[in-house]
């Protein structure tokens, strides 16, 4: 009997994964590594590494228990065994197999190597097979492409609207309309109650993992002190059945809010999961729109919530897959400022940007207003080099992947893209950050003034962006009123010099 080896990687973690259902557990094996180039590629904050590791642990377990065969490589810094490929190296030298099975990666890096590099290495076929955990291939997602000239999120949305039917009457969007955006955007000010934090019981895989990587990454940015994560499918279903019960009802009025010291608001906290595979998109929409048609949750919350999903998650990895790899060194605004350390820190004055990195640090998360407004907001405006701020923001959340997380800062937050991802960029001043949120009040800067001693940073930083990018923005149309705004400004010049010195003292604010 020929014998075929499975490896299935850190974010696969689903019993419905395509690499499981095309093998035999009477005679294939499994293989699971944790290696250090996967663990240290960019510096991961630890309870992201701790997250994959007791998880993957977890799945081995169950794979054994339902009769798989699997070799699991332990974390060793010492070990010779640095990636994947030596992994399945060493195993092959111990067992006759004939084909290796693998499900298609989420990172263009390793994905490349596999199909370049491993069957001449190893010698050995390899099968590389469908995602089937997405609702859209890569191929049908280029196919829709190749129908437009532009790419828009929301006319990708619709389709796919139309072809899974989530919230469809026929062919029309429910409550005749396919986006309450709008109706999302509250401010939150104590009331409606928040929900209770859920916690899960640490058994003994999760203690082991938790103390090696105290020991090995305690280097990296970031606290394990307050891991809360679920690290198994069980668990990862209370968590879906936490948000849909306590949260999701108020999440689409309180989406974009933020709160001093409300790291989590009625965010669900459920993108490590499935990004992970620990939870599939389909049971995750399915929940969400059960709970509309029980009348648990309002309209506006529910679409919100699958746009999330079904629009913005699945279109980021079309449009990664599409435009990979020149798409990583994209930089349309020619930005090449060095990210300044306080992103590595969390130490600054600017409260907005403190309470961000306070709750990156502790959660490893960060809800997307946190992540688009602020910490991404003030690196488009100081010109960050993108591939750093990109770097950033894959090492420090748990629930970040390259295909998730390079569209989403390369192209939303830095507009890098020239608006593939965002058609304008998310650029904004104190103003907003003031609207959505109490940091404010909290702060030494005023966000009132733009250009005396202790104004807030964001507000000069703004229109001198704009001033920096005119030739770029100035015809956009969606961005003439921001440009007649800047003409009438009697201060320009202070503008710009109060800016420039910002910028030469980045590292002080």
């Amino acid at each position: 009997m020929a014998m075929r080896f499975g490896l299935i990687l850190g974010d696969q973690l689903h019993h419905q994964l395509a690499t499981l259902k095309a093998l035999d557990r009477t005679q294939d094996v499994i293989l699971m590594a944790e290696v250090l180039e996967e663990a240290t590629y960019v510096t991961h904050h630890p309870q992201k590494i701790a997250l994959i590791f007791s998880a993957m642990r977890h799945f081995a377990k169950e794979l054994k228990a339902e009769g798989w065969r699997v070799r699991y490589h332990a974390f060793q810094s010492d070990s010779p065994i640095r990636s994947l490929l030596d992994f399945v190296e060493s195993q092959q030298q111990l067992l006759p197999v004939t084909e290796l099975v693998i499900t298609h990666c989420g990172e263009y890096r390793l994905q490349q190597q596999i199909e370049q590099h491993w069957s001449k290495h190893l010698q050995l076929p390899v099968q590389c097979l469908n995602d089937e955990r997405f609702f859209c291939s890569p191929e049908q997602f280029q196919h829709w492409a190749n129908h437009y000239q532009t790419l828009r999120m929301e006319y990708f949305y619709r389709e796919i609207r139309k072809r899974t039917g989530y919230l469809m009457q026929g062919q029309q969007p429910l409550g005749e309309q396919w986006n309450y955006d709008s109706a999302n955007r509250k401010a939150w000010s104590g009331s409606p109650p928040l929900p209770p934090v859920l916690h899960f019981e640490q058994d003994q895989i999760d203690l082991d993992v938790l103390k090696l990587v105290e020991r090995e990454f305690s280097r990296h940015s970031g606290s394990l002190d307050n891991f809360r994560w679920a690290t198994t499918r069980s668990n990862a279903l209370l968590a879906l059945e936490h948000f849909i019960t306590h949260s999701l009802p108020h999440f689409g009025d309180y989406q974009d809010a933020m709160v001093q010291g409300a790291d989590m608001l009625f965010h669900s906290l459920l993108s490590p999961y499935l990004n992970c595979g620990l939870l599939l998109p389909k049971e995750v929409c399915d929940a969400a729109e059960a709970a509309y048609h029980a009348g648990h949750a309002p309209l506006n919350a529910v679409e919100g919530f699958i746009r999330q999903i079904l629009g913005w998650r699945e279109y980021v990895r079309g449009i990664y897959w599409l435009y990979m790899p020149e798409y990583a060194s994209r930089n349309a605004l020619q930005h090449s400022a060095p990210l300044p350390q306080f992103y590595w820190t969390g130490r600054t004055r600017m409260n907005c940007m403190a309470e961000c990195f306070r709750n990156t640090f502790q959660h490893a998360y960060a809800h997307h207003i946190q992540r688009l407004m602020v910490t991404g907001n003030f690196a488009l405006l100081t010109g960050v080099d993108p591939q750093q701020i990109s770097e950033w923001y894959l090492a420090v959340y748990a629930d970040a992947y390259a295909w998730v997380e390079l569209p989403n800062t390369l192209g939303m937050v830095m507009h890098a893209d020239s608006g593939l991802m965002a058609s304008k960029p998310y650029a904004a001043s104190g103003n907003y950050i003031h609207k959505m949120s109490d940091y404010c009040k909290h702060c030494s800067y005023n966000v009132k003034t733009r250009t005396e001693p202790d104004s807030c940073p964001f507000n000069s930083l703004y229109w001198y962006f704009m001033i920096r990018n005119e030739e770029t923005f100035r015809t956009h149309p969606r961005m003439g009123m921001i440009y007649r705004q800047l003409d009438k400004l009697k201060d320009r010049q202070q503008i710009i010099s109060h800016a420039q010195q910002l910028l030469s003292q980045i590292n002080e604010l």
